[in-house]
């Protein structure tokens, strides 16, 4: 993150279930993570703006106006690999980190991220932002840029820099929403031609499965032995996605998502939680729901006798 090739000269060089399992901690960790930590559209596009502050300052070598970024006593670290795989950590504080841009000056560099998450408490935030870095228009590296920040006489400055670096795998949100779209579409589908060892492969072993019916909350074991009969025909059930909201945490091993389905009860919703394992995204939990319109919720009260 923020530097030039090490390749050139004076360059700021790089510093250097049990029914409540591990699927159910997890999601109750998400419900507190969403209940405790808020912020606004407003606080978020402060940060945003320090950040867009920051870089530009830095690629016209202006260092005075990076300054007012940072709190004063911030710094930078960087994780890397040496060139026997060991990995490493450097740093360097805020003035070194200064002395570095204003040597290169108003260099063709850009920085571009390809991901954004920012949590808020208070006056406190922290953003996650994968990034590609390019030297006079050619890629350089590619990383994960964590930044730190808290709120001084009301206007956010950063407190440290973290970032990751390297030449491949680079991480993009959209590149993992991908694979998390396509994981969710080859379940619905394994349902669909009844494939079973295909769609109990992409749940976690924890993980649970609520359906529309009130007594309907399955563990894995308990939905794949009660789905059985469903299995052993052409086709178990068949969703059809319409459409699909995917969300990644700053992590990057948790992800959650809600989508519309078209199924023979009519138009459902449906919402999950997945988990990365070893590097494969799992379902660890799903809750499916009718979706019944406002005019016909009357119609639906009488029916089920509540009305």
């Amino acid at each position: 993150m923020l530097h030039a090739p090490c390749s050139m000269p004076h360059a700021p060089c790089p510093m250097p279930f049990r029914r409540k399992s591990i699927a159910m901690k997890y999601y109750l960790s998400l419900c507190l993570l969403i209940a405790n930590i808020s912020f606004t559209a407003a606080q978020e596009s402060e940060i945003r703006e320090v950040i867009h502050q920051m870089f530009e300052a830095m690629y016209d070598g202006d260092t005075a106006t990076m300054r007012t970024c940072f709190t004063p006593g911030a710094n930078l670290l960087t994780y890397t690999f040496d060139s026997k795989g060991h990995p490493r950590a450097t740093g360097e504080d805020l003035n070194d980190f200064l002395r570095g841009v204003g040597i290169m000056g108003a260099a063709d560099m850009e920085e571009r991220l390809t991901g954004w998450q920012c949590l808020v408490d208070d006056g406190m935030a922290s953003v996650w932002a994968p990034y590609e870095f390019y030297f006079e228009k050619q890629f350089n590296h590619c990383g994960v840029n964590s930044f730190q920040l808290i709120q001084v006489q009301s206007r956010w400055k950063i407190t440290m820099i973290t970032d990751s670096r390297r030449k491949v795998d680079c991480v993009s949100y959209d590149k993992e929403q991908m694979v998390i779209d396509s994981l969710i579409n080859a379940w619905h589908h394994a349902a669909a031609i009844a494939d079973q060892n295909a769609f109990f492969g992409c749940m976690a072993t924890d993980a649970i499965y609520i359906g529309t019916d009130a007594t309907e909350r399955w563990t894995k074991d308990e939905l794949q032995e009660w789905s059985k009969d469903y299995f052993e025909t052409k086709s178990a059930w068949d969703f059809k996605p319409l459409s699909r909201n995917i969300t990644i945490g700053p992590s990057e091993q948790i992800a959650w998502f809600d989508e519309l389905l078209d199924t023979w009860m009519g138009t459902c919703r449906s919402s999950g939680i997945l988990y990365k394992y070893d590097g494969q995204w799992k379902l660890m939990y799903y809750h499916l729901s009718v979706a019944i319109p406002n005019e016909k919720m009357e119609g639906y009260q009488i029916l089920i006798g509540k009305n």
